[in-house]
């Protein structure tokens, strides 16, 4: 499928947007003969990209005549996709935005639905020889920030094996969820410091932190590589108590950097993709999340 551009956003409320969502769901392409009936089309977080192919190869066990076609991009992207109506369920690993909510429906006349479909401790990496074991977020904020005075390792007291000092700041594009998550509640909406390292993908931050002594990176807890490279402990401010990344303090919201693996459709789904999300809530779904590495949804969230 095209990208769609900037200028195909002026959708009319209401008949347009329907029509496109109902040739979506017609079929997806490069079936074996078309023989697929429905298609749902699936675009957005890098950071669920994993996590959602998983979803839809095992749905499509559950329901061979549905397939479910999952791109990344960036949260940003699943969400222009959405906003333009050219998709069914975007993926997010942040809010939607006021003003983006406000524009999906002048453009299709329906209101974004958010579903929560799991947990991430949004994690911090260094390179596994990286001697420090915890930081900040005031600590990070002074490394990533706009104006932060914190450009060596030696400032935080650390040396790296084989003399290297320069922290080396490995980030995101700016379409990604994660960037904007990172920027909003560690850097309190500061700018970025300029000459970072911007990855397209999670995968692509967690594998330069790997082989790079002196870098520092974000990326979702569900792309650790144990063994190359390792998860910081992390303090709300300094001197607090710093908290590793897990499971058990996701859940809890002592992880200061934890947040919400979302999901949006066009107001309420209904047909094939409301069937579709009720399955991801179901014990096989939440099965998937926790596999890829994330925090599934307690049995009590589930049933809401």
């Amino acid at each position: 499928m095209k990208h769609a551009t900037t200028r195909q956003s002026g959708i009319r409320p209401g008949a347009p947007a329907m029509a496109s969502l109902c040739l979506l769901l017609a079929g997806c392409g490069g079936g074996s003969g078309g023989s697929s009936s429905v298609c749902i089309q699936n675009k957005g977080s890098d950071t669920m990209v994993n996590v959602a192919q998983a979803w839809a190869e095992q749905y499509k066990r559950v329901a061979p005549g549905v397939d479910v076609e999952v791109s990344g991009g960036g949260s940003g992207v699943g969400i222009a996709a959405l906003i333009r109506g050219t998709i069914d369920i975007a993926n997010a690993s942040r809010d939607m935005k006021p003003e983006e909510i406000e524009q999906a429906k002048k453009n299709t006349g329906k209101e974004p639905k958010k579903f929560i479909v799991g947990y991430d401790a949004l994690a911090i990496y260094v390179h596994k020889d990286n001697p420090l074991a915890e930081i900040s977020t005031e600590q990070l904020a002074d490394i990533f920030a706009e104006n932060g005075a914190t450009i060596r390792w030696s400032q935080l007291g650390v040396t790296i094996p084989g003399g290297q000092d320069e922290i080396i700041r490995i980030s995101r594009q700016s379409s990604s969820g994660t960037y904007e998550f990172f920027r909003e509640h560690v850097l309190n909406k500061k700018d970025f410091k300029l000459g970072s390292r911007d990855m397209n993908g999670s995968k692509e931050v967690v594998e330069l932190v790997a082989s790079t002594p002196g870098a520092i990176g974000y990326s979702g807890m569900g792309y650790n590589e144990p063994g190359k490279v390792k998860m910081l402990r992390v303090a709300m401010r300094k001197g607090e108590p710093a908290i590793e990344p897990s499971v058990a303090s996701t859940l809890s919201k002592k992880y200061p950097i934890a947040r919400a693996l979302e999901i949006y459709t066009l107001g309420e789904p209904a047909g094939e993709v409301k069937s579709y999300i009720d399955w991801i809530f179901t014990d096989a779904g939440q099965k998937i999340v926790e596999e890829s590495g994330y925090v599934p949804l307690p049995a009590e969230a589930r049933k809401k």
